[in-house]
Formats: structure tokens, C-alpha cells, sequence
């Protein structure tokens, strides 16, 4: 096949200084740039740095660029141009004007050129966690329209219509297909309608039909449980859920099993903690889900002094089908004790703004996008940094588990560190946890190279 056209629910290429987790912008970026690092199920491996060395301590990284790398202009990816995109994400602001997160975790880092293939960082504490957080940065440069198509990855952008259309074409002298068409279709119905009518060549994010999805056998399909978490934030500043015990409680009410199969007809997996099974840590941790069991939660929370009574906020869409597992939820909690009384908000970036803001209710369902088990910690969990997405938990313990796994340097002592954080929040949870969506693809069936990853991104060899 020379062309390969493929239907996504968006076709745009942000500005360098924006970061994302949308599967549709990531497929993008993935054909276009490079990472980087390339995340590899909690680990990371050679992308635009093809190595990479550190002192004992952990404190100083050498990374060095691969040889050749160079932007489909022609001109050569030195170190000055990736120190340059990182100074610009650093002092950029995400869509909800607040400013990114990773101008914290670099504060006390120098990030310098050693020479033009080196880029050398520098810190008072040990940054292992700078390999997750070079994971996300892909990059870029302007093209002389002003778009932030110039990459260094396997395609490069011929022609592009923001929100509408992009046409790729391959780097190398060989391989299929040479071209790529990428049409962007809000509508999932729409997108699936398209491969089935033979006008497109395959089709993302077709878990999202409304109906629950019919995969038409004369077609491959590809299916990954998506990294993002969907979970409610609890209120552990003010109300019931200041208890553990409440917390829990919570957690052994819903059957988390009955929303991945009802709600979101089988194309979910239940959650066990703070990150998907896919994060660093989980593979030594060995966690299960929290059980459903609500005579459980009924004994835990005869334990909790005071009123139950909770309110539980939701948007009516990211995480997708909220207001129904909303629902769900609260007749749950209702069954074993608690008084639950739901409240919508319809603008969804001023619920997250409001979230930031921790007004939150008591409870809110939202959903955890980062790849990195650090980011969720340092942004979520930790009552040191109390971060922006931080609701009160606060856990002597947990605190001095992160702060060990973060100290932490060799590949297997950060295993080992950050399955000591997620194993006691399984048991300790500061949120709900609810499920995994599963991203699917669909494509004609001879097309051969096409896979899904746990990021959502569809992948062309």
C-alpha cells in the first residue's frame, strides 16, 4: 500500500510549548517527531537521545543526541535547539492557564549544552524521574507557516489543514506506506462508518461509539487498556472523606467491574491504585482491585463519627459516559451509608479550573492522564508539594515512600521504590478508583504494521 488514510477524532499539531496525552495529537507526533525517550510501559528506551549516562549519585545526566538526527528542513538537531523547547515549556502555561507542572520538578535543575550532540542536567538531588519526564517532550520547530510540523521522526508534513487534514510523507527511501493521510472526524459513529464504507483505510478511538461496538469481523481490530485513569477525587481537607476509613469505605461500595462491563460495555478494566498496570511499579507490586464488598464499607464506616452525607461532582463528558457512572456511584455509596446528593457542571474547563481551585465538593470524578508514577505522585498525592491537583491527603507514610522512590537511581531500585507507593495506596486510597478505558482501532485487514500502545497511540512500522 502506497497510502494509507486513517480517520481520527482530531488532526492538529499544538504549539511546541504545549504538552498532551490526546491519542489522536500523540499518533501525530509519533509519526512526525520523536520523543526524547520513547516510554516503554513505565520504562523508557533510546528515541532522539540514543544514549544516556548518570553519576552515582544520580544528580548529574549526560544525554546524548543519535547521530543524524536532523529536522525535515535539513538542518541538524543539535542541543541548543532541545534546551531551547525545553525553556519554552517550562515557561509556558497549559489550556487552563496554569502554569505546567514541569517548571517545578526542573526548579533547581541546570539543563546545558556539554557540546552539540550532549545535553547535560544538572541537580542537587537525585532526577532519575528525568527520563519520565523527557518521555513527553517531542520535538519540534516551526515551519516557515507557522505551524509546529518540522520533526526529526520517520514522516514529514507535506500538506496541513488544522482540524481537518494532514498529508505525510516518508523519510526513508523504502518502506510502506510512503504516505499517510490523517482526516480528522469528531464523531466516532462517523469515523466507524467510514471504514466501513471503504473511504478510509482505519479508524481510532472507536471505543468511544455510543452503542457498545460491534467489531465486524472483516476487519483487524487492535485494542490496548488505555494508561488514563478515571477516579474521583476525595475531599481529604474537609467532610467525611478527611477519614481513611470513609475513603475505604468508598472503595469497597462501587463494583468497579459492573461499570467497565455496563457503562462502558467491556472496553474497561477495573483500577487498583493511583496508576494503571502499566506505570512504574505496578509490574512488582502485584495489586489487585480493592474488593467490591459493601458489608465491608458498612462496617467501615460505622467507624466514622458524624454526617455522611456527600456532595458528588461531575462534569458531563472527560472522563467519557461521567454522568452515568456518576450515577452508578452515588446509588452505590447511597446502599451502604452515605447521603449522596450529585451536582453538574456543565462547562468542563471551568470544572477543572475549579478543581485546581479545590472546589471540588466533596467528591469529583476526573480523570489521570500522566504517564509518569512520579508526576502522579508529585502532582497528586504528595501533601509536600501540594500541587495544584493535591485534595488533602495527607499520610506521613505515603510522604516518606515517595520521597524514597524519588531519591531512587538504577532502573530496579525505582521499580521497587515506586511498588512501595502504589501497593500502600492501594490499601490507603486517597481517591475512588474506578477503571481503564480500552482504546481500540479498527483497519482494513490488509494493512500489516498497525499496533496500539498503553498511551492510546496508533503506531505505522
Amino acid at each position: 500500500m502506497s497510502t494509507l488514510t486513517i480517520s481520527l477524532e482530531k488532526v492538529d499539531f499544538l504549539p511546541p510549548t504545549r504538552v498532551t496525552d490526546d491519542t489522536s495529537v500523540l499518533t501525530l507526533k509519533n509519526l512526525v517527531f520523536e520523543p526524547l525517550l520513547k516510554w516503554n510501559d513505565g520504562g523508557v528506551l533510546p528515541a532522539l537521545f540514543s544514549h544516556w549516562t548518570h553519576s552515582p549519585d544520580g544528580c548529574e545526566w549526560r544525554f546524548v543526541i543519535r547521530d543524524g538526527a536532523t529536522f525535515h528542513d535539513g538542518k541538524p538537531c543539535v542541543a541548543a535547539d532541545i534546551i531551547g523547547f525545553i525553556d519554552g515549556i517550562l515557561d509556558a502555561v497549559d489550556t487552563f492557564g496554569m502554569k505546567w507542572s514541569y517548571a517545578r520538578y526542573l526548579a533547581d535543575a541546570k539543563i546545558s549544552a556539554e557540546d552539540h550532540a550532549t545535553v547535560v542536567v544538572r541537580n542537587l538531588r537525585p532526577i532519575a524521574d528525568i527520563l519520565d519526564i523527557f518521555s513527553e517532550f517531542y520535538i519540534c520547530r516551526l515551519a516557515p507557516d507557522g505551524h509546529a510540523t518540522l520533526g526529526t521522526g520517520p514522516f514529514r508534513v507535506r500538506a496541513f489543514e488544522p482540524k481537518v487534514r494532514a498529508e505525510l510523507e516518508r523519510v526513508a527511501a523504502t518502506g510502506v506506506p510512503r504516505r499517510i493521510v490523517a482526516i480528522a472526524e469528531p464523531s466516532a459513529e462517523r469515523r466507524l462508518s467510514a471504514l466501513m464504507s471503504g473511504s478510509v483505510d482505519a479508524a481510532l478511538n472507536l471505543e468511544r461509539v455510543e452503542s457498545r461496538l460491534e467489531m465486524d469481523p472483516r476487519f483487524q481490530w487492535g485494542r490496548a487498556v488505555n494508561t488514563l485513569s478515571v477516579m474521583y477525587y476525595l475531599n481529604c481537607q474537609q467532610g467525611v472523606f478527611r477519614s481513611p476509613e470513609a475513603r475505604l469505605a468508598a472503595n469497597h461500595a462501587v463494583d468497579t467491574a459492573r461499570i467497565a462491563n455496563e457503562i462502558f460495555d467491556g472496553l474497561a478494566v477495573p483500577s487498583s491504585s493511583i496508576v494503571s498496570p502499566f506505570h512504574l511499579g505496578m509490574a512488582a507490586s502485584g495489586l489487585s482491585p480493592i474488593a467490591y464488598d459493601p458489608e465491608r464499607a458498612r462496617a467501615l464506616l460505622a467507624q466514622v463519627d458524624g454526617a455522611k452525607t456527600i456532595t458528588l461532582r461531575t462534569p458531563t463528558y472527560m472522563p467519557e459516559r461521567a454522568p452515568e457512572v456518576s450515577r452508578l456511584v452515588a446509588a452505590s455509596l447511597n446502599a451502604v451509608g452515605f447521603e449522596v446528593e450529585i451536582e453538574i457542571e456543565t462547562d468542563r474547563p471551568e470544572y477543572a479550573r475549579q478543581i485546581g481551585r479545590k472546589e471540588m465538593g466533596d467528591m469529583a470524578i476526573f480523570d489521570s492522564s500522566p504517564h509518569s508514577t512520579y508526576r502522579i505522585l508529585n502532582d497528586k498525592i504528595s501533601s509536600l508539594t501540594k500541587a495544584v491537583w493535591w485534595q488533602g491527603y495527607d499520610d506521613p507514610k505515603a510522604e516518606r515512600l515517595i520521597s524514597a522512590a524519588n531519591d531512587a537511581v538504577e532502573p530496579e531500585a525505582r521499580e521497587r521504590a515506586y511498588a512501595a507507593c502504589v501497593t500502600y495506596l492501594n490499601a490507603n486510597p486517597p481517591w475512588l478508583y474506578l477503571v481503564h478505558p480500552v482504546d481500540v482501532f479498527a483497519a482494513r485487514k490488509d494493512i500489516a504494521g498497525l499496533s496500539i500502545d498503553h498511551k492510546g497511540t496508533l503506531n505505522v512500522a
